[in-house]
């Protein structure tokens, strides 16, 4: 049994609330979460202590002490990237394996320099939105792709990545500018080298689902109505990194993800005007 170390800003936050169960759903007892570590108490939920006690993992009380004790190690704070600068600092020195929960960073220059801190340590990490671990990324042709229209729920600065990762997995990392036009809910145009582009529609809180529109240079499409089994799939794929080593996403695609965000939010701001990444 390998034991998991979770590094949060508040652990009374639905990652840390749904990980455990998803964990041993996925593989067993070959993992548990067996140490956390909390900054502050939930501003508006149960206190670390009160968390710890409830899923039977050993609270502690410094960063230092969960590395120490922990085969491998989660930094959390999914809606609180702003903390991952440094909340990442000691895991990243520590050489032992990382996942670093959605969103990476709040700047693409923090990611690159996070991603600098973890190759100087030579600490393997990967961070990534669930959804680029849907079954139907898997069977989606990925060459040729000259468009792509994407859909989905939530606000752009904290669910907008559940969009740009599937785009980068498909488009790939040469992100070069973006675009917020339409009024309401945002609609975001990201161009990409070579004149290729996505649009993505952001639809608050309304129901609406994740899904997109593929089309391909040759005039053909794929209709990838759903991102199914995101969440087992991509708890599997944690868990496989954790045991091998072998990095799920790609840091250059993880800073990349971090760019568009960045300039999407500088261009939410100014509608109508090209920023770029």
């Amino acid at each position: 049994m390998k034991k998991i170390g979770f590094i949060d800003y508040f652990l009374d936050e639905w990652h840390a609330n749904n990980y455990p169960k998803f964990i041993k759903d996925a593989v067993g007892d070959e993992f548990v979460v067996a140490y956390a570590y909390g900054e502050i108490d939930s501003p508006n939920g149960k206190t670390n202590r009160e968390w710890a006690d409830s899923f039977g993992v050993e609270l502690l009380g410094t960063i230092d002490e969960v590395i120490e004790k922990s085969d491998v190690l989660i930094v959390l704070s999914p809606d609180h990237p702003e903390r991952h600068w440094d909340l990442c600092q000691k895991p990243f020195r520590s050489g032992k394996r990382v996942y670093v929960d959605k969103t990476f960073a709040p700047s693409k220059k923090i990611a690159e320099d996070l991603v600098k801190l973890a190759d100087e340590n030579n600490t393997p990490f990967f961070s990534s939105s669930a959804l680029r671990f849907s079954d139907e990324l898997t069977t989606v042709g990925h060459d040729n792709i000259a468009f792509i229209n994407s859909r989905g729920p939530g606000d752009f600065d904290t669910y907008s990545i559940h969009q740009i990762e599937p785009i980068t997995v498909l488009m790939g990392s040469e992100a070069t500018r973006v675009m917020a036009v339409g009024a309401g809910m945002h609609q975001t145009v990201v161009k990409f080298k070579g004149g290729r582009s996505a649009v993505m529609s952001h639809y608050g809180w309304s129901g609406v689902d994740f899904n997109m529109t593929v089309s391909y240079a040759d005039g053909s499409t794929a209709v990838l109505p759903a991102m199914s089994n995101s969440f087992p799939n991509f708890i599997k794929a944690m868990c496989d990194f954790f045991r091998t080593g072998e990095i799920k996403a790609a840091h250059e695609e993880t800073v990349a993800i971090m760019g568009i965000i960045e300039a999407g939010n500088k261009a939410i701001a100014n509608p109508g005007v090209w920023v770029e990444v």
